[in-house]
């Protein structure tokens, strides 16, 4: 069951994470608990709980702010997701029916009906359900489990409502999902690796005002 800190802390992520709430804005507590029909205490609960996740920081005599972009944490979490996430399929991929891809699918329709809206929650609630379909079924809970902490930290609201964007990613999603489908767990791999370097430097770009060499080539500083 949840607490009234988990309903804060999840409605506040939500809101930094669909850019509704912009980074290095101050996040008043007696705001905050109007917005959420809360007392203080379950407010300052959920703080804490955000900035240990990176989502906030606070500081002496200039109160709670929502966390800029430290790119040297950017590309920490990066490395990190392509890791973990690329071996999450691998396993995946020799684990799930052609049945069962259908939700998939479903899923994918659901994120680009999202995308053409410029429905930035949606957009990022349906992505996030994507790739968890397939993470949830790599038959490591803990694993699954990391990777959710991983994507609560990363910047999600700074990704580019661009339409070239849009469509690049729905191939890459659609080749993720022919790879699962032929069993292919190196290929899924792969795939997924590739996607995952696109975002991060199209958005590590947004963030830095230039272009980022990819963190996880060996001779990149």
């Amino acid at each position: 069951m949840e607490t009234k800190r988990d309903v804060v802390a999840s409605g506040l992520r939500r809101r930094i994470l669909a850019g509704e709430l912009e980074r290095g804005s101050r996040l008043r507590q007696d705001e905050v608990a109007g917005w959420f029909s809360s007392s203080i205490t379950p407010v300052r609960e959920a703080l804490r709980l955000l900035e240990a996740e990176g989502l906030v920081t606070s500081e002496a005599h200039r109160g709670v702010r929502v966390a800029g972009v430290d790119m040297d944490n950017l590309k920490s979490l990066y490395v990190t997701r392509r890791l973990t996430e690329t071996f999450a399929i691998r396993r995946a991929a020799t684990r799930i029916s052609r049945h069962e891809l259908r939700a998939a699918r479903r899923l994918l329709e659901e994120l680009d009906e999202a995308s053409a809206a410029g429905d930035s929650a949606a957009r990022n609630s349906f992505n996030e359900q994507f790739h968890f379909f397939f993470y949830d079924r790599c038959g490591l809970p803990g694993l699954r489990n990391r990777i959710e902490d991983l994507w609560r930290a990363f910047p999600w609201d700074l990704a580019l409502d661009s339409g070239a964007r849009f469509d690049e990613a729905h191939g890459e999603h659609e080749g993720i999902v022919a790879a699962v489908h032929d069993a292919d767990p190196d290929r899924a791999g792969e795939l997924l690796g590739i996607h995952i370097r696109n975002g991060f430097l199209r958005l590590a770009e947004a963030a830095a005002g230039e272009a980022v060499a990819d963190p996880f080539e060996l001779d990149a500083d």
